[in-house]
């Protein structure tokens, strides 16, 4: 089994994503991919890219449910504060089918964020 791969979203963009069938962000077109985290990236992605930022869902997607090609790469910006690691990169729309859960991403009041109880520890 492969594990699940996630992705940040603003709640605007996945209910109109579910309005359409397909969620596509602009990310797509500017990059050619869709950025993911695996659930070990998601907070420190988090905290890097989106501090502060309010109403966010995290997407959990099911690889082997994906259309779109999943390729794990280095990041698009590179910095030596992650040297070496890949991140999960979905080459195309994301199926609605593929994910398998959806869930509440709040920042706490200082800005950052932590992994969702409802993923586990």
């Amino acid at each position: 089994m492969r594990s699940p791969v996630y992705h940040l979203v603003p709640r605007a963009e996945w209910q109109a994503a579910c309005a359409r069938g397909v969620y596509a962000p602009a990310s797509l077109e500017t990059h050619g991919f869709i950025h993911c985290s695996t659930r070990a990236q998601v907070a420190e992605t988090a905290n890097r890219w989106l501090r502060g930022q309010r109403d966010l869902l995290l997407l959990e997607i099911d690889p082997r449910q994906a259309t779109a090609d999943l390729r794990f790469e280095p990041p698009v910006r590179p910095s030596g504060e992650r040297p070496g690691e890949r991140f999960p990169h979905l080459y195309g729309p994301l199926n609605l089918e593929a994910v398998t859960r959806v869930v509440e991403f709040p920042c706490q009041p200082d800005g950052s964020f932590h992994l969702p109880e409802a993923l586990g520890e």
